[in-house]
């Protein structure tokens, strides 16, 4: 009888499963985590853990839309072929924070020059705070996303020359 119980429970932690995944594809998210006393399951769309180190295509950034702003046609913010900039991407799907704590001042401003290694900004993920990297040094020519914004993976964070 025991393991009657435990099939029918692994059958039910599978339709739980399968239906967190068909919501999480009807409401376009990228993650869903579901956290009780006696378990913990997280859907994600997109990266599979077996394949992290694939290349996904960068997605285009348009600054959040408010009421008050007028419609204006959409403008990449990609560099153009002949710009020499490089982007840095977010490595997952997080929160944006340009500074470590609310009192502290920003990683990094406008046309500020950066060493390979310095700390552009955090990305929260999962609540855990992930520094993030400059991987060339430079001049920071473009930061491409607001404080406290939802980024996705791959999405371009900050363009240095």
């Amino acid at each position: 009888m025991g393991k009657q119980k435990g099939a029918d429970s692994d059958t039910d932690m599978v339709a739980m499963a399968r239906g967190l995944a068909e919501v999480v594809a009807e409401h376009g998210l990228s993650e869903l985590i579901l956290d009780t006393e006696s378990i913990k399951l997280t859907v994600r769309r997109g990266v599979t853990a077996s394949t992290p180190s694939m290349p996904m295509p960068a997605p285009v950034y348009a600054p959040p839309m408010h009421a008050s702003t007028p419609m204006a046609p959409a403008v990449a913010a990609e560099p153009a072929k002949d710009d020499k900039s490089h982007v840095v991407t977010s490595p997952f799907v997080g929160t944006f924070y340009r500074k470590p704590n609310p009192d502290s001042p920003n990683y990094v401003s406008m046309n500020e020059k950066v060493d390979k290694g310095a700390v552009l900004c955090i990305v929260e993920a999962m609540k855990l705070m992930n520094e993030i990297e400059a991987d060339v040094g430079g001049t920071v020519v473009g930061i491409l996303v607001e404080d406290g914004a939802p980024v996705e993976y791959g999405q371009p964070l900050f363009r240095i020359t």
